[in-house]
């Protein structure tokens, strides 16, 4: 009996482990519809418009199309800007997951658009919410054709692309991999119980890998807008915003730089854009 209790649990120990090195080894499939990007132009009645780009954050979808932001898409538009809502994952003929999402081709998307002859592309404005956040800043950080940037309850860093694996980048800059901080095994309790707070937490314990991953938020070329909650339940925004503004210090980051810290959590930046609204009157205002 001992035996067979004793050849049991040495199966068991060795599914196990083989489930726990295919899960951290595996690597998923690249999505067929990768470099699709899903993109929605609003435009105003005013010439030489500023152009707004919009992102949604780890939902996916194509946020800025949706009701509950026609308040300010209308807000804008009156302001004189033209809205430009993506969807880069979870949206229409795009991949399913946030999972190596090409930065190539959304600049590609976003440029082509910027092109209208009602839109004055020498003002293109990224805007980015949480994931959405952390995508603007690898966006701006690497195509000088973005003029100014506002990311909200953002990241400092890369983190994994959110598929049962973790394994693999958010993003991907001229076919590969963006740097990225790695999910070790410890953040799978977290995740489950659906702590993200705790999970990324955890994520950014790796000093080593959080300097490789962390955005060259330097090389942007042009004014930049952090905003946070300091309650934020999702992940640690208003501590990894100031890990932004340090960088830019230390590399003496010429353009207007501020951080707005918000007394409420993760979706704090939305329900205070009058923030927003300041940084485009002062920096980009329609002439």
């Amino acid at each position: 009996m001992r035996k067979k209790i004793k050849i049991l649990v040495i199966v068991f120990v060795s599914l196990l482990v083989f489930g726990l090195i295919f899960l951290f080894t595996h690597v998923p499939k690249l999505s067929d519809k990768h470099g699709v990007v899903e993109a929605k132009l609003y435009l105003g009645n005013s010439e030489n418009q500023p152009l707004f780009v919009g992102f949604g954050g780890g939902g996916g979808g194509n946020d800025w199309t949706r009701t509950y932001l026609k308040q300010k898409r209308d807000s804008l538009n009156n302001r004189g800007f033209a809205v430009l809502a993506i969807g880069y994952f979870n949206a229409n003929g795009t991949p399913e997951n946030l999972d190596r999402i090409s930065l190539d081709a959304i600049k590609d998307t976003i440029l082509s658009i910027a092109n209208h002859p009602k839109i004055d592309n020498s003002k293109i404005i990224l805007f980015g919410g949480s994931r959405g956040g952390e995508l603007v800043l690898n966006l701006a950080s690497r195509y000088k054709e973005f003029n100014g940037v506002i990311a909200a309850s953002t990241s400092h860093v890369s983190f994994p692309a959110i598929t049962i694996y973790a394994n693999t980048s958010s993003w991907t800059y001229k076919g590969q991999e963006v740097p990225y901080v790695p999910a070790p095994l410890k953040t799978i309790s977290p995740a489950i119980k659906g702590d993200l707070y705790t999970a990324h937490s955890m994520m950014l314990e790796d000093k080593e890998a959080v300097k490789n991953a962390e955005i060259e938020v330097e090389n942007i070329k042009g004014p930049v807008l952090i905003i946070s909650g300091k309650k934020d339940d999702q992940w640690p925004a208003s501590q990894m915003s100031e890990q932004i503004m340090k960088r830019l210090r230390e590399h003496n980051f010429k353009h207007y730089h501020h951080h707005v810290q918000l007394n409420g959590g993760h979706v704090a930046p939305l329900k205070n854009f009058n923030v927003v609204y300041e940084f485009l009157d002062n920096h980009f205002k329609n002439n």
